[in-house]
């Protein structure tokens, strides 16, 4: 019998921020963040309005053993900043590849901290994958701006569902080649 390892994620620094692995005790400001239409509505899977339970349901998936998706936290706590700033993950995909995924609370949006997260995960690289994707909603080009400072291209059009809009929107799909 082959037994896999536990795989500990790593905290990762960036300049003014630590990205640390998500805790349970996150769950108030994540909720407080997320429960601003703005922000869901930039995303595909946040609800809104956001459903009592919804925050701890996330944390505990992000949290457990078998998950395929890796969260961090933009915790600014060490440089006199917010402790939740925003969040960024990684889900692994097949064939050595994983989708980025970020938002940061709307008090901090415009301020680079999304470029600096995105960044800080495409340097360490901690899925060692070879291929990194994203997607943003195409009324989003904040977003797409993080995504290209980031050294990522644009592969094409698609369209994703929001959960929040309860629609299906168009985005830009964009990776970024690690090798």
């Amino acid at each position: 019998m082959i037994q896999e390892s536990i795989v500990v994620q790593p905290a990762l620094a960036a300049e003014r921020f630590v990205l640390r692995p998500l805790r349970r005790s996150d769950a108030g400001l994540i909720s407080l963040h997320t429960s601003e239409r703005r922000l869901a509505e930039a995303t595909r899977a946040i609800p809104h309005p956001l459903p009592p339970g919804a925050t701890e349901a996330f944390i505990a998936r992000a949290l457990a053993e078998d998950r395929n998706e890796d969260v961090w936290v933009l915790d600014g706590s060490e440089r006199g900043h917010a402790e939740v700033l925003g969040l960024v993950s990684l889900t692994r995909m097949e064939r050595e590849q994983s989708e980025i995924t970020y938002w940061v609370a709307p008090a901090f949006w415009n301020t680079g901290y999304a470029s600096e997260a995105v960044r800080a995960i495409v340097e360490a690289n901690p899925h060692r994958a070879r291929t990194l994707f994203a997607e943003v909603f195409q009324d989003n080009p904040g977003s797409a701006r993080v995504l290209t400072n980031c050294g990522f291209e644009y592969l094409g059009d698609a369209e994703a569902y929001s959960v929040a809009r309860a629609a299906t929107v168009p985005t830009w799909t964009y990776l970024r080649r690690t090798d």
